[in-house]
């Protein structure tokens, strides 16, 4: 019971940081700042994340003209969420 929390836990921290990090990167486009490199990005998706930067790629219209985040971003959301699901019944 104890590993099934902290799954969890890990996935909602991942998946906030995938969503924070997409408004984070807009807001530096917006000013012209440093941005956030798009390895970091796919770096947080692939950890567990992608679910949440996906979320923040439609919420704050961000990256949607890149193909690879356009489709790439949804369809690894939807791979992450499978193997949530199966881990879960896993861990069940």
């Amino acid at each position: 019971m104890e590993l099934t929390w902290m799954v969890i836990g890990l996935i909602v921290i991942m998946n906030a940081i995938g969503f924070f990090i997409m408004g984070a990167d807009k807001k530096r486009a917006k000013k012209n700042l440093y941005r956030i490199s798009e390895s970091t990005l796919w770096n947080v998706a692939i950890l567990g994340g992608a679910i949440g930067a996906a979320a923040g790629m439609k919420h704050y219209r961000h990256k949607t003209k890149h193909a690879q985040f356009k489709y790439g971003l949804p369809l690894l959301a939807v791979i992450e969420a499978g193997v949530f699901v199966y881990i879960f019944k896993l861990l069940a």
